[in-house]
């Protein structure tokens, strides 16, 4: 029994190991705030979060839940739709790291019950997958839920379904130190390759002896009033806004307050605020008039051809040359070692472009697919190329083993050098016949810049302390 524990143990550690190389391409940076809200190893923790983008957000989580990235650590087990693990692919993988499925009554009666899509019909019963979850929790181990239940492309948090909140107030009598830790997922382009994303762990949400007393006498309540908390743990870790054009001009708005070099995380969190105060200052004029001024700058942007960043940084043609010339010289020498394997990675690269396009049903569910399909033909074509090294000569398959995944990080080096390069030589080759166009652009983002720090002067709520203030004053 001990020697099974320790190969499936091995199994399990090889799997997130590859999981988590797999992100580390899929992604160009992966930014992880928050972690000392979650409890040391061996401590129960239910995570609660957004779900923007399909199984994407549980690999992410199980990555990044604690400082071994999942490894050697926490173990996260997910709550998966009991239809994933009839898939012969996705199935071995559900087991090894622990799934737990659950069966949704969206997926066998074909509609959503009116309150709470966690219910299941009569016809089927998910006593043992509760059971599971309390026996892992009372065990130390973690549980990972998504309350949204279904994975969306809209912008905003959906209504959440009460199974989170149920499943911690039944766990809770058994377990007391369990916590409820709110996480939020913010992916910077959730839909493109090589982007960034940024994971939010928030203070645990209460789950104070009140609810507890009152969970005893009136459940329904009790759930409601948790999952009430659970949203707005959420809510305030993840950008909400009605509509991405709304949320397009937000991030305009944003660009136009924040100062230089500012962090991700920091990003995300003015991103967030403009989000939770604009619905209710939308109707002013005054705001009004600067989101249709806005919308036109932004226009005009698009149609030269430019983009905020180009007038933010105000570069000039002898940084420009330098700058080319220093992102050029970093791609040139990582060229030659991404040459040998170029005919083996773009190729792949396409096919799970055109696989995420071709078989995803959502816009959500496509960075899972590119990231499945990609990951599979990697691994495929490796264990080929390999092999057939190998019986040329072991030294052979060697030397190929190590080039082909070495080659692979210098052909990212190099794509993502060559998107900074391409974006400067444009910069560079448009200030010589648009003198007169950057010119009224940046004099009109210096006005707009003025105008929006005067409407957050002026419409700032007084309990949110100012990110940045101006001019040593509060904004």
């Amino acid at each position: 029994m001990s020697r099974e524990r320790d190969q499936g143990s091995f199994v399990y550690r090889a799997l997130v190991r590859l999981l988590r190389f797999a992100l580390f391409v899929f992604f160009r940076q992966i930014v992880v705030v928050g972690r000392e809200n979650v409890p040391g190893e061996g401590e129960p923790v239910i995570f609660v979060g957004n779900h923007p983008n399909s199984l994407i957000d549980p690999i992410l989580l199980l990555v990044v839940s604690d400082d071994d990235g999942g490894v050697d650590g926490r173990r996260v087990r997910f709550l998966a739709k009991d239809a994933l693990f009839r898939s012969p692919f996705l199935r071995p993988i559900l087991r090894v790291l622990g799934a737990i499925p659950v069966v949704r009554r969206v997926d066998h009666d074909g509609k959503a019950a009116a309150a709470d899509e966690t219910a299941a019909p009569a016809s089927v019963d998910n006593a043992a997958a509760f059971g599971a979850m309390e026996h892992a929790l009372a065990g130390g181990a973690s549980i990972g839920i998504f309350p949204e239940g279904l994975s969306h492309d809209e912008a905003q948090l959906q209504r959440l379904k009460t199974g989170a909140a149920r499943i911690a107030l039944g766990a809770r009598a058994k377990v007391p130190s369990l916590r409820v830790i709110p996480c939020g997922l913010n992916y910077v382009s959730p839909r493109r390759f090589r982007s960034r994303v940024l994971v939010q762990f928030g203070a645990p949400v209460e789950l104070d002896d009140a609810l507890l007393a009152l969970y005893a006498t009136d459940e329904r309540a009790a759930v409601a009033q948790l999952t009430g908390r659970i949203d707005r743990a959420i809510r305030s870790l993840t950008i909400n806004a009605t509509d991405w054009e709304t949320l397009r001009m937000l991030d305009a708005a944003r660009r136009l307050y924040q100062p230089t070099n500012t962090t991700l995380s920091e990003r995300i969190e003015l991103s967030r605020r403009f989000a939770v105060v604009y619905p209710t200052i939308a109707e002013e004029p005054a705001v009004k008039a600067a989101v249709h001024r806005l919308g036109a700058y932004m226009a005009r942007l698009e149609a030269a051809g430019l983009d905020d960043r180009d007038l933010q940084r105000r570069i000039g043609r002898a940084e420009a040359i330098r700058r080319v010339v220093r992102h050029l010289a970093l791609a040139l020498l990582w060229l030659p070692l991404a040459l040998p394997g170029v005919f083996v990675h773009l190729p792949v690269g396409l096919l799970a472009q055109l696989a995420g396009k071709r078989f995803s049903p959502r816009p959500d569910v496509r960075p899972t697919t590119q990231l499945v399909v990609g990951l599979t033909l990697s691994l495929a074509v490796y264990a080929t190329l390999v092999g057939l090294a190998t019986r040329i000569s072991v030294r052979f398959g060697v030397l190929v083993a190590a080039l082909l995944p070495l080659s692979g990080l210098a052909l990212l080096v190099v794509l993502d050098r060559s998107r900074a390069v391409s974006q400067l030589l444009m910069t560079l080759a448009r200030l010589g016949r648009l003198e007169d166009e950057l010119a009224y652009l940046a004099g009109e983002r210096t006005s707009l810049e003025l105008e929006v720090v005067g409407l957050i002067e002026r419409f700032r709520p007084s309990h949110l302390v100012p990110m940045f203030p101006r001019d040593e004053e509060h904004v």
